[in-house]
């Protein structure tokens, strides 16, 4: 049994395919779960950065691998694969170590920064970009017949323009099965407000509360530190009703904490109406505004605008 202790690769080991023969050189650990560990990686022979998941056991590593392979032929399909750098899915293989054989696949990577880290840096008002891109990658997952399940700020990866890239698919569940992997506070179940089966609503459900989370932090810690038989997503519905700051999102949290959507589509398309008649209100009161009151935000407020206008666009 492969352990994440002997898994734990210094930067600047070379990762070589037992069968392909792809040689990786580790760059720096990004990542470690229950079932594997994520490396940022530089595929020798392109010089192009990849990240790479060593797994600790091949089935959980296969079922993986079966979504990425799902999602990029979605992407194939919509003819949408020039759009991206890299396919989902580079290359799978095995590597020896220590004499044992250990499965790992190669993806793709978007440099970015953890979702918390960059809201902090950003600012709120980025949500509704952010938001657009990572309903979007959830609704690819929906209409393939897969379930993200354990969606949290560490597991979403944000680039300098909004976009959006999920990491660490080990909690991806077939529809209509148990979900995998969760954490306590965006699962349905710590909340008694549903059960834990792979549905699009558990990740609807799961987004929300990653809103709560990050736009009013301290409301949801009191609430969460409840009894367990006392808590309810009547609660979550209370910090949304009372929270200044998740007002602009108050419609679309609460359809999605209650399961209030037919499908990802319409959640997205929800989300992308009230996101974008934000702005075009914003910007239209910016006209007549005096030039000396826009000061130190119009820099940041320029790139929201570029962001949005390239999401609604493509």
């Amino acid at each position: 049994m492969i352990t994440s202790f002997n898994l734990n690769l210094p930067p600047g080991t070379m990762v070589t395919g037992r069968f392909n023969g792809g040689r990786y050189l580790i760059q720096r650990l990004l990542g470690q779960g229950a079932n594997g560990i994520v490396y940022l990686v530089k595929q020798v022979e392109s010089a192009r950065l990849y990240a790479l998941k060593m797994g600790f056991d091949t089935i959980d590593l296969q079922s993986e691998i079966n979504v990425l392979k799902a999602l990029q032929q979605q992407d194939n399909r919509r003819g949408r694969a020039a759009e991206r750098d890299s396919s989902f899915l580079v290359e799978v293989d095995d590597y020896s170590l220590q004499g044992q054989e250990i499965p790992f696949y190669v993806m793709r990577y978007v440099k970015g920064q953890p979702l918390r880290t960059f809201l902090t840096a950003q600012g709120g008002n980025w949500m509704q970009v952010v938001g657009l891109h990572l309903l979007r990658q959830l609704r690819g997952l929906h209409e393939s017949g897969w379930v993200f399940g354990d969606l949290k700020p560490e597991n979403v990866l944000v680039s300098p323009y909004g976009e959006v890239e999920l990491i660490d698919f080990g909690g991806v569940s077939g529809m209509g099965r148990s979900v995998k992997q969760f954490t306590e506070w965006y699962d349905r179940g710590f909340w008694n407000a549903g059960g834990r089966t792979a549905e699009p609503s558990y990740d609807w459900f799961s987004f929300a509360v990653v809103c709560i989370h990050l736009l009013a932090e301290d409301s949801l810690k009191k609430a969460a530190n409840q009894l367990p038989q006392t808590r309810s997503r009547n609660d979550l519905l209370e910090v949304v009703g009372s929270e200044v700051s998740l007002a602009p999102y108050r419609e679309w949290l609460r359809r999605a904490i209650t399961g209030d959507f037919r499908n990802t589509r319409e959640a997205c398309l929800v989300w992308k109406e009230l996101t974008l008649g934000r702005t075009l209100k914003r910007k239209k009161s910016q006209r007549s505004t005096p030039q000396w009151m826009m000061g130190a935000f119009v820099v940041s407020l320029g790139l929201l605008i570029c962001a949005i206008y390239l999401t609604f666009r493509f």
